[in-house]
């Protein structure tokens, strides 16, 4: 069955930068569409990004240029680089696999002043 381990999230002023990790188990990582959402208190999740098994990539308006979504299939492993960060990112960030509808547990993410 496959796992998801989230790590990375913290508290950051504006304008910093934060990477989240994603670790996943599972044999074929590789053919995997990975993605980020996050949900603010008193919000539906939201897509953040997300990365097919080729590198196509996809990110919410409100992200592009600012966020970077990346994977290591040898380290089966799905980065969310996030630089520039405002206020209205604090959510709480989920891991999901599309292939197996599976959702880590969730890492928090704070940026305040």
């Amino acid at each position: 069955q496959v796992q998801l381990v989230e790590s990375g999230g913290g508290l950051v002023q504006p304008g910093g930068s934060l990477r989240l990790s994603c670790v996943v188990s599972g044999s074929f990582f590789s053919t995997y569409t990975m993605a980020w959402y996050r949900q603010a208190p008193g919000n539906q999740r939201e897509l953040v990004a997300n990365i097919a098994r080729g590198g196509n990539t996809n990110y919410v308006d409100s992200v592009k240029g600012r966020f970077t979504i990346s994977r290591d299939n040898v380290k089966k492993t799905v980065y969310l680089q996030m630089n520039s960060l405002k206020p209205e990112d604090t959510a709480v960030y989920y891991c999901y696999v599309q292939n197996f509808n599976r959702w880590g547990q969730g890492t928090q993410v704070t940026v305040s002043s």
